[in-house]
């Protein structure tokens, strides 16, 4: 059996070998283009169930004009690529194999030209040309069989566990090689597409731009900065790394007359953009949230931060160590609350239930007892089940905590009708700066509860400490 495995782990390493089309070297990988293609179809529909588009048809089209321009000029331009822009205010890209690729509107809101976008899409292109989810794949599939043939050569199933562990540990993310790979492959496509190659700095320099106010963010209020973000920043400032440089200079080369910025067009195209939470995820705003299309608002303890998501809604202490999450589902009037309740958690034990009377609504809460006991409840709002799960961990109690849940709970409330504002959404618009005029003269309208200022420079590639110039175009907010 050792043998077999071990002959199949060669074979697959030997038929494995193909050439990048990308970098021309000699990668291994386990799927060929049908299947690569075939899996990037498959989940891209799961991704745009959890992620979907931003409701901008033209701003869409834009994008997947802007996309295809710099994917016609890529090693693997046969491909049929698809750009969506996301309705997500996180900073963020991604692309799946094939050519699926997106974009969310949080990072989008932060560039300043066509170009950048030009660039953005670029690096995301690289990767896919440069196939490096399919080697990270095939690099964890091979690692996976080599640790079933150790355990059972061995007969001890640690060895396979060890082994497995060092290969999730060496394909996490794409690493920072890939990642400067995407970049100079992205800056040569740009190049080739009559972009300026210079764009893929400018972008790194937003991203790190945003990594160095988190850091000071997290500072002000006594936390450790978050580790990862998109794209895999640098320690050094872009101008200065090294590596940065290295790869993007080959692009340079292929420079040939004008290259394209396009700042003021591409700025036209983000004037009304949403910022932050959008109306239909609901909109957060210090320690409440507002629900416009559904009708609703929430209100949590002073100091919780919330997670807002298209399929739940998170709040959590400072310190994490205590979460509340909401969902929504039909409701089945079939059943009481109480009844519907003990359906949904099944076989477990539900304990100190009380009925919920929440001015003409009806609900049910409860502790689910377990290992780590939970508080549950759910309300009922027309066809509608509103889902709550409570929980703790760490140091954390459930007694502490209970009080608090149930406060979150029973704020569920039909909004006011002065409270309907509350449940727009922030956007972007455009001014011209005016003689004199600073940030923070701009600023002082901001509808940002804080820090309003840091994030127009960051919107206007100008934090730390950047003034505008006289007639020059800039994202405001309101």
């Amino acid at each position: 059996m050792m043998r077999a495995l071990m002959l199949c782990l060669f074979c697959a390493w030997l038929t494995g070998c193909a050439v990048n089309p990308a970098t021309g070297r000699t990668d291994f990988v386990m799927m060929s283009e049908r299947q690569e293609l075939d899996l990037g179809a498959r989940y891209n529909q799961e991704i745009l169930k959890q992620n979907p588009p931003y409701a901008d048809a033209k701003l869409q089209a834009y994008i997947q004009r802007v996309g295809e321009r710099v994917a016609r000029n890529s090693h693997r331009n046969q491909l049929s690529y698809v750009f969506t822009l996301v309705d997500s205010p996180d900073v963020n890209a991604f692309a799946l194999p094939g050519g699926y690729i997106y974009i969310h509107r949080g990072l989008l809101a932060y560039l300043n030209s066509e170009a950048e976008l030009a660039a953005v899409l670029g690096h995301e292109i690289g990767h896919v040309t440069a196939r490096h989810s399919v080697r990270q794949q095939s690099q964890s599939t091979a690692w996976g069989l080599l640790g079933q043939a150790a355990a059972i050569g061995t007969g001890v199933g640690a060895v396979g566990d060890l082994t497995s562990v060092m290969g999730n540990a060496f394909v996490r993310g794409y690493g920072r090689d890939m990642e400067l790979e995407a970049d100079g492959l992205g800056a040569q496509y740009l190049a080739r597409s009559g972009y300026d190659p210079q764009a893929m700095i400018e972008v790194v320099k937003v991203l790190k731009s945003q990594e160095d106010f988190a850091r000071e963010q997290a500072a002000r209020r006594g936390e450790a900065p978050a580790q990862g973000g998109y794209h895999g920043l640098f320690d050094t400032h872009p101008d200065n790394d090294r590596r940065l440089q290295e790869v993007i200079g080959p692009a340079r080369a292929l420079v040939g007359g004008n290259q394209e910025v396009g700042r003021d067009a591409f700025l036209q195209q983000l004037d009304g953009l949403v910022f932050g939470d959008s109306a239909a995820s609901g909109i957060r705003r210090g320690r409440h949230f507002y629900h416009g299309e559904l009708d609703f608002t929430l209100t949590y303890p002073q100091g919780w931060q919330l997670v807002n998501r298209a399929d739940v809604l998170i709040g959590h202490t400072p310190d994490e160590q205590a979460f509340i999450a909401m969902t929504l589902e039909p409701a089945d009037k079939a059943l009481a609350p109480a009844e519907y309740l003990r359906k949904r958690v099944g076989n477990q034990r539900l304990v100190a239930g009380e009925e919920l009377r929440l001015g003409t609504l009806r609900g049910y809460t409860a502790i689910l007892q377990g290992q780590a006991a939970r508080r549950v409840a759910v309300i009922y709002r027309g066809d509608s089940a509103y889902l709550f799960v409570a929980a703790v961990k760490g140091r954390a109690s459930l007694e502490s905590e209970d009080e608090r849940f149930l406060e979150v709970i029973r704020s569920y409330r039909p909004l006011k009708a002065t409270e309907r504002k509350l449940a727009e959404p922030v956007r972007l618009h455009l001014v011209r700066a005016k003689a004199g005029q600073g940030m923070a003269s701009l600023a002082r309208n901001s509808p940002l509860p804080s820090d309003g200022e840091a994030q127009l420079r960051l919107l206007n590639g100008l934090y730390p400490a950047g003034e505008p110039r006289a007639g020059q175009w800039l994202k405001t907010l309101r």
